[in-house]
């Protein structure tokens, strides 16, 4: 089960998240890591929050994945 990316007040450092990479996009390939950092500072964005993982990986959340999956 997964939220939307598209909301800042849903995504805090720690979250697990998939994001699309910036050279990822035409494929729409996700990556899978924890925030550490948000990188949006609008409140909503329609193509995903833009967040740095703490592997250094930066993109666009496409989704929250839950606690417990």
């Amino acid at each position: 089960m997964s939220t939307n990316g598209q909301s800042r007040a849903n995504i805090r450092p720690g979250l697990t998240v998939d994001i699309v990479l910036k050279k990822d996009q035409p494929t729409g390939r996700l990556t899978r890591g924890v925030v550490k950092d948000i990188l949006t500072n609008s409140p909503n964005h329609p193509h995903g929050i833009k967040v740095r993982l703490q592997s250094g990986d930066v993109g666009r959340v496409k989704a929250i994945v839950t606690e417990g999956g």
